[in-house]
């Protein structure tokens, strides 16, 4: 493997997630966000994730690695259209689920996703406009860097081996999410898993860019006015929810 694609993936392995969980404790120390300050929050991550494209793209064409062997291809439009539909029915209904289960939930209880639903995710019109366009940069730059340069650079190191760049590069994602916990971490591998999975199969990122975008869209959107839902005691569960980070 070329020494500068082991460098990103130190960095995306190692770097990404230390920041991200130092930013992410950070933020959840302070006693409350303005919207300014939150959508500064939006404003960097969307900065920094398209950065990170930036750099990816510069260095895979510099090894000769068109966008079409990242997965920016549609090699068979019925067959991405039906994995898309498939995944993201139970992934959006999963999400909506867990929403609720954790709303009926007294505040206390609700752990860190419910503090950090509270602190980051959009709470009024302005927030929210600006959470789509960082919804939408994440799920773009996140699935070209994971489930297109990690899953390709694997691939290749691996000499073809498909399974090692099905899990490694859900295992390289779950890690951008370690800000989440152990809890948070599992989910977003086991999402990671389907994602590289339907990249593999249909040779293509549209579903996982499709698929990304509503589920943290969701995420983003109800969370907030259902967390002040009225709370009733349930057991708790995890969400696969992503937040805004660091780093992609």
């Amino acid at each position: 493997m070329p020494w500068d694609f082991v460098l990103i993936l130190f960095v995306l392995g190692v770097i990404v997630p230390w920041r991200g969980s130092v930013r992410i404790r950070e933020l959840l120390r302070q006693p409350a966000l303005s919207t300014a300050e939150r959508i500064a929050v939006y404003a960097s991550t969307i900065a920094f994730q398209w950065l990170a494209v930036a750099v990816v793209l510069w260095r895979t064409t510099a090894h000769a690695i068109g966008v079409a062997r990242l997965g920016v291809a549609l090699p068979n439009l019925p067959l991405t259209a039906l994995v898309t539909v498939a995944l993201l029915v139970p992934l959006l209904a999963n999400q909506v689920h867990a929403l609720r289960r954790l709303a009926r939930l007294p505040p206390e209880h609700q752990g860190f996703l419910g503090a950090l639903a509270r602190k980051l995710m959009p709470q009024n019109l302005a927030e929210s406009l600006a959470f789509v366009a960082l919804a939408a940069t994440v799920a773009v730059c996140e699935e070209l860097i994971y489930r297109g340069f990690v899953f390709t650079a694997l691939y290749a190191a691996s000499g073809g081996f498909l399974a090692a760049a099905v899990v490694g590069s859900a295992a390289m994602f779950s890690l951008a999410h370690l800000y989440q916990g152990r809890r948070g971490v599992f989910a977003t591998f086991v999402v990671g898993l389907l994602l590289a999975a339907a990249r593999a199969w249909t040779g293509s990122l549209a579903p996982c860019v499709i698929v990304h975008f509503f589920v943290d869209l969701v995420a983003g959107l109800a969370a907030p006015r259902l967390l002040r839902a009225p709370s009733a005691p349930v057991e708790p569960t995890r969400s696969t929810a992503s937040a805004p980070e660091e780093g992609p």
